[in-house]
């Protein structure tokens, strides 16, 4: 039953796997002090805040049925944005960054809706581009941000172990699911992803929420690429890449589904937070490099096994089995 619950729910289920790799990290740890430390949870937070925007935008579209590959190039390209018009004023960058990704999305949103076709073609084709635009913008090479005050500003705590970029990606993740909680267009999102026939004849914008979901999207890219430039002084057509693989596995383990109308974004920044501890956490404990690949695979296929409908079907299948023979022996005394 307990199980059953794990597995129907948005968020209990993200959050219970959250808990148990803290709960394995802190029993492994032991004494040592070395997860358990205010260096390791700033550390995640960091994580959390590169990679949490990235992976709140792919997971919306993700929730609408559709699929965003062009994060990785928006990521790149808004990075490089804002580091080359944001030297006098960084606010200024990160909103032209902002407004260039948020383009981009609304782009691929047409295309989409207006000529019906695959997200993941278009938005592959939305990569390629901004990482071409990105490459003549640069020059193809790496540019320093020279406003160094503004990247040491970015990267200390303001607010407990919390810095600039991790407060704006929780709040990020609060106004979103306050969003798709309490207003109409949050709940038509979930429909559309759950049964676009339906959606539709229900009277939902699909075109328009389709458009939006990749505006979103692409406004979150661009956000964490300003941001995460801003904070290393530099920005690069092509080194900021390793995005999109740890932004879809956090979108699957906060129980979003591929197939689109589940998940939620509270359960969402559980997905983003359990891959930070893994990072973090391993390397804290000074594993190798391979060990967050091989845990994060493990977990993924394991969550992957128990939201299989075959599997809860014979489970409750054996479960009736158990039954009867319980039964059939209490007859028997």
């Amino acid at each position: 039953m307990i199980l059953e619950r794990l597995r129907s729910g948005s968020i209990a289920k993200p959050l219970a796997v959250f808990t148990a790799v803290v709960a394995i990290f802190a029993a492994v740890d032991g004494d040592h002090m070395r997860f358990l430390s205010g260096s390791t949870l700033f550390s995640t937070l960091e994580t959390f805040a590169t990679g949490g925007l990235i992976a709140l935008g792919l997971g919306l579209t993700m929730i609408a049925g559709e699929f965003d590959i062009s994060v990785v190039g928006v990521y790149s390209l808004a990075g490089c944005v804002a580091v080359l018009t944001g030297a006098q004023s960084p606010v200024l960058g990160a909103v032209i960054a902002m407004a260039v990704g948020a383009a981009v999305g609304i782009g691929q949103g047409l295309i989409v809706t207006r000529l019906r076709l695959n997200s993941v073609a278009v938005t592959l084709g939305g990569m390629l581009t901004c990482n071409g635009i990105a490459a003549v913008l640069t020059g193809n090479q790496s540019i320093a941000y020279p406003n160094v005050n503004v990247a040491l500003a970015i990267a200390q705590p303001i607010l407990g172990p919390l810095t600039i970029r991790s407060l704006i990606a929780f709040a990020m993740f609060g106004a979103m699911a306050a969003f798709i909680a309490f207003t109409r267009p949050g709940r038509d999102l979930i429909a559309l992803g759950s049964d676009r026939r339906a959606a539709v004849v229900a009277g939902a914008p699909v075109s328009a929420l389709i458009v939006v979901v990749f505006a979103f999207s692409g406004l979150c890219a661009a956000l964490s690429g300003a941001m995460i430039s801003y904070s290393l002084a530099a920005a690069s057509p092509s080194g900021l890449t390793d995005v999109l693989l740890p932004a879809a596995a956090a979108a699957i383990l906060g129980g979003v589904s591929l197939g689109g109308g589940s998940g939620r974004p509270i359960g969402l920044m559980f997905g983003v937070l359990t891959l930070s501890v893994l990072r973090s956490g391993f390397n804290a404990l000074g594993a190798p490099p391979y060990a967050n690949d091989v845990a994060m695979g493990a977990i993924l296929l394991g969550v992957g096994t128990l939201d299989g409908p075959d599997l809860w079907r014979r489970a409750a299948s054996l479960r009736l089995k158990l039954a009867e023979m319980r039964n059939e022996f209490a007859k028997q005394d």
